[in-house]
């Protein structure tokens, strides 16, 4: 499922940069729970393995989708996808 279907499944308004448009993401994120604050929207859903994932989309800023994961032992990951394709930055902490 690309970024793309999420916007439309969501009826999330916005431009986007076209990299982004055409990124693939886990479908995982079709069944989220969905919320709004402002301008920004947020998508977050536990799997089995109790992993929680969260997709923040944000219309006009340098990072329109960050993507977020805790693990069951603590650790966060995830991915901000910035307004160019050589703007992708990798989230560690542990």
């Amino acid at each position: 499922m690309i970024f793309k279907d999420i916007l439309n499944h969501f009826d999330i308004p916005g431009e986007f940069p076209e990299y982004i448009m055409d990124q693939s993401f886990n479908e995982v994120f079709l069944d989220g729970n969905f919320s709004k604050i402002d301008d920004a929207y947020k998508i977050e859903i536990t799997t089995r393995q109790d992993v929680t994932h969260q997709m923040f989309i944000r219309p006009g800023d340098d990072y329109p989708v960050v993507i977020m994961s805790r693990l069951p032992n603590g650790s966060l990951n995830g991915m901000k996808f910035g307004l160019t394709e050589d703007d992708v930055s990798y989230i560690n902490e542990l």
